[in-house]
């Protein structure tokens, strides 16, 4: 088998959190994971591949740490995007957020901010559940899962209504105009 290059998800370039989240995804009736060790790719190449697309390559490393935190991360997002209610994901991501923090910084700019890490590994852990927190503050109602029952992949809804249901019309959305189409066709 040949080692992949190019990120082998079907949706990538959403918010850093929401990208976490679709490191999973349905592939042939079964779920697929860039961090599982598959497609030619070590875990440790699947987490250098996810740091590239999400521009996180040059300040993290993508070592066996910073895997285990991102999958904590990973797990904790997962959680509390299923269930906003959940006390207990909430808890999971404030873990992950107590392990960095932002520092304020005057710039040549003007004022600025830098985030600062005991552990550099936790780094792309706790920019990820940031950016979840960043979600939540601007537009919660526009953090969706694909409205496909086989799809597992979530999205940031930036359409000027509101009113995507799909993670992709060229995937998920026109397997459903296809079945809806046939199913109309079957009656006739």
């Amino acid at each position: 088998m040949t080692a992949v290059t190019t990120d082998p998800r079907p949706l990538t370039g959403e918010p850093v959190s929401l990208d976490l989240l679709n490191t999973r995804w349905m592939l042939d009736g079964e779920i697929a994971d860039l961090f599982a060790g598959a497609f030619g790719l070590s875990r440790p190449e699947g987490l250098g591949l996810w740091l590239e697309s999400t521009g996180l390559a040059g300040r993290f490393r993508a070592d066996k740490s910073t895997l285990v935190h991102l999958l904590t991360a990973r797990e904790a997002i997962a959680r509390a995007v299923a269930d906003p209610a959940d006390e207990g994901a909430r808890s999971l991501v404030d873990s992950v957020l107590e392990h960095g923090r932002i520092r304020a910084t005057l710039t040549a700019e003007g004022p600025g901010e830098r985030a600062e890490f005991a552990d550099p590994s936790w780094g792309p852990a706790w920019t990820a559940a940031r950016d979840y927190l960043g979600l939540l503050a601007t537009a919660p109602d526009r953090i969706r899962k694909c409205a496909s029952e086989t799809c597992v992949l979530h999205f940031h809804d930036t359409s000027r209504n509101g009113t995507r249901r799909w993670c992709s019309m060229a995937a998920c959305g026109n397997r459903a105009k296809a079945s809806r189409h046939y199913a109309r066709t079957r009656e006739r």
